[in-house]
């Protein structure tokens, strides 16, 4: 059994079966048929014919049991069944509160078979090359999944920071629909099958015959941005021209805003610096005190008028205290820190944005470039990537050290699975800037699922240094680096 069937098996939720039940029987027969389907794309004839029976009986469409059917084209056909899809894993879906005698049958069968389907469509995703048309309704059938999770379509496989709250929360308990049938345990599932959902979406990708989709306009306007497409194409642009390099370009663009767009929030919730009352308040209304303009008039109250005369106006300190902070960014390019690269591209773009934050960024692999000069347009900043090759931190070092002119007021963040060919010189530089007084984060991955894995040697290293690698999820370093620099 593969993960991803693993994964699909887990999801499917149990199939035991109290006593002998004609319902639990039909429930079992889609179950089987989904687990034969997983394991071997050939049809069981006898499974087939038993399935269909089941489902028209239930008045469901025989389209549910083709493989062929996207969910798309199922819920077009019939509408009714859209509402169904939406929360169908998520606890309660089939109508009862737990107890036996609020069991409804017929609907634990009818969840069975739209369940069936769901799964099926996204864990079988076949072998051989890819059309973006495939990969079009692939995408689209895992958002019905994840829709049937409780989450927002995107939230698990694309990464981006906070998925969906409700019933997908992780408070989640498990929770039952009866003996037959149990929902699955959501607050352990969700983290679980999400990288699944993106380890299947990047094969995917990597099947395709991207050079001909991106030349097409058409079939590239099908395509969905995500860390896996963007993967490819910053791998393969140096061999695009013309409108496949367009194309190409657009995807990536669409895929920084979004990435940018929830990042940026995240940053700007924070306040950075404190208020500096040495200096006046600029009189202007948008910073009017109006309750302390009203408190301090209180003795102006005329009872007769029924008026308050105001002799002063009082306003709010909104100057900040900040000193000139250095972000130094230096981040592994090399072909397993992908997700990493470009989170991290766009995170440095969003801090260069800040008042007094002096951001500089240098991406390495056995090579180092300094990308400092387009820091503020994450777009041309990953144009000028080179994904791929080796990891010499050294280099990366040589151009980083120069740039720590004020230990106490700079901040080195390395974000690498430092697995390095020269480990013992570069630690040793990486504990110079640490003692020199300038902070330093190093950061085994910064990626949307939090997945990573980081040298043993190193990670022991910085624990006993007293700076432990920070790994998982992107917030994590955004919490630190606005920590720092309030």
């Amino acid at each position: 059994m593969t993960e991803h069937q693993d994964a699909a098996v887990t999801a499917a939720g149990g199939a035991e079966s109290d006593a002998p039940d004609p319902y639990d029987n039909r429930r079992q027969v889609l179950y089987w048929r989904l687990l034969a389907r997983l394991f071997d794309p050939e049809e069981q004839a006898t499974l087939e014919s038993a399935s269909l029976a089941v489902v028209e009986d239930m008045g469901l469409p025989s389209a549910l049991l083709d493989p062929q059917a996207s969910v798309d084209s199922v819920v077009q056909r019939h509408p009714e069944l859209a509402a169904e899809f939406d929360g169908l894993m998520t606890p309660g879906a089939d109508g009862g509160d737990g107890g036996e005698g609020a069991r409804d049958r017929a609907a634990e069968v009818r969840r069975a078979a739209l369940v069936s389907k769901v799964l099926l469509n996204v864990f079988a995703s076949g072998s051989g090359t890819v059309t973006a048309g495939q990969l079009a309704r692939w995408q689209s059938d895992a958002g019905w999944l994840e829709r049937a999770l409780g989450c927002r379509p995107g939230d698990l496989r694309g990464g981006r920071p906070g998925a969906a709250g409700g019933a997908a929360g992780p408070g989640v308990s498990p929770t039952g629909t009866g003996g037959g049938g149990t929902t699955p345990d959501l607050s352990r599932l969700i983290p679980a099958i999400g990288p699944e959902l993106g380890a299947i979406e990047a094969d995917l990708v990597k099947r395709m015959h991207l050079r001909e989709v991106l030349a097409d306009p058409r079939l590239a306007a099908r395509l969905t941005p995500s860390m896996s497409l963007i993967e490819q194409l910053l791998r393969d642009k140096n061999n695009l021209s013309g409108v496949a390099l367009a194309n190409a370009k657009a995807l990536i663009r669409r895929f920084v805003d979004e990435v940018a767009e929830v990042l940026r929030t995240q940053v700007e919730k924070a306040t950075v610096g404190t208020l500096d009352r040495s200096v006046p308040p600029k009189r202007i209304f948008r910073n009017l005190d109006l309750d302390r303009t009203i408190w301090k008039n209180l003795t102006n109250w005329s009872p007769e008028e029924e008026r308050l005369y105001v002799d002063r106006l009082y306003y709010r300190h909104t100057v900040r205290k900040t000193t000139p902070q250095r972000l130094v960014v230096v981040v592994d390019q090399s072909g397993s820190m992908v997700d990493s690269m470009v989170n991290c591209t766009i995170l440095a773009s969003i801090f260069a944005g800040l008042p007094k934050v002096d951001v500089h960024l240098i991406a390495y692999d056995t090579r180092a470039v300094d990308l400092t000069p387009w820091v503020h347009d994450p777009f041309e900043t990953l144009l000028r990537t080179n994904l791929g090759g080796g990891t010499d931190g050294t280099v990366a070092m040589a151009l980083a050290q120069p740039k720590i002119a004020e230990p106490r007021n700079t901040v080195v963040v390395w974000i690498s699975d430092f697995y390095e060919w020269r480990s013992e010189e570069l630690f040793a530089s990486m504990a110079a800037v640490h003692r020199s007084g300038a902070k330093f984060i190093p950061v085994g991955s910064v990626t949307s699922s939090g997945r990573g894995s980081v040298n043993p040697w190193f990670r022991e290293r910085f624990k006993d240094l007293g700076a432990p690698v920070l790994s998982g999820h992107i917030r994590k370093l955004v919490h630190e680096l606005k920590t720092f620099l309030a």
